[in-house]
């Protein structure tokens, strides 16, 4: 797995940098902080556009899978072998087999097994529309434009198993019963570093869309 992913080493350093959690240079879409909560902090993200891709694996192959047709494609697999800049981070949100987002902290059989399947996505960078970017050689590449949307985000470095981001979403749906904040949606889970980073030092996160305060 690991020796499919080098095979693109120069987009894979832009994704995430180096073992030690380098991302200098990476794009991340911009947002505003609204607000900070006990255990996480409320986001608001303008409109942007996702190259995205569903595979039907288990959560961490799926990780994969979609990483390396998403990369590709920025790589230069579209209409216009064009090569689009890397960003962060890597969104992985999981949907049922009737097409329905699902909750990330159900069990993990549920989530991650034969019926179910993944969305992953690559986000655009922000100077680019739908008009300048290349369509995808491969059916199985979307752009999609993602709506601007409030979030809650937790953040946690070290494990990226199904079990640790269950566990995190967990906690994250608790911040926000807590703080008396109303979920608005599934929760996704956003990957900032690349596999071989250090544990310690991955940033990694859970989002899930929030009512925004009137």
């Amino acid at each position: 797995m690991l020796t499919s992913l080098l095979s693109i080493p120069a987009r894979l350093f832009e994704f995430g940098g180096s073992v030690v959690g380098i991302r200098g240079g990476t794009e991340e879409p911009r947002y505003t902080v609204v607000q900070e909560i006990p255990g996480a902090e409320i986001r608001r993200y303008g409109p942007r556009i996702a190259a995205e891709t569903t595979v039907a694996a288990g959560e961490e192959a799926a990780r994969y899978q979609g990483f390396r047709r998403l990369a590709r494609y920025i790589s230069g697999a579209n209409h216009a072998t064009a090569k689009i800049a890397m960003t962060a981070p890597v969104a992985q949100q999981p949907i049922s087999a009737g097409g329905e987002k699902i909750a990330m902290t159900a069990p993990v059989s549920q989530r991650a097994g034969d019926k179910g399947e993944w969305v992953i996505r690559f986000f655009m960078p922000a100077d680019k529309t739908m008009e300048s970017l290349p369509e995808p050689d491969d059916d199985a590449v979307k752009l999609v434009t993602v709506p601007d949307e409030t979030v809650a985000v937790r953040r946690f470095t070290g494990s990226r198993s199904a079990r640790a981001v269950a566990a995190q979403t967990a906690e994250l749906m608790r911040a926000l019963r807590d703080a008396g904040i109303e979920p608005a949606g599934s929760a996704a889970a956003w990957f900032y570093d690349p596999p071989w980073t250090v544990p310690m030092l991955r940033r990694n996160e859970i989002v899930v869309p929030v009512v925004p305060n009137s």
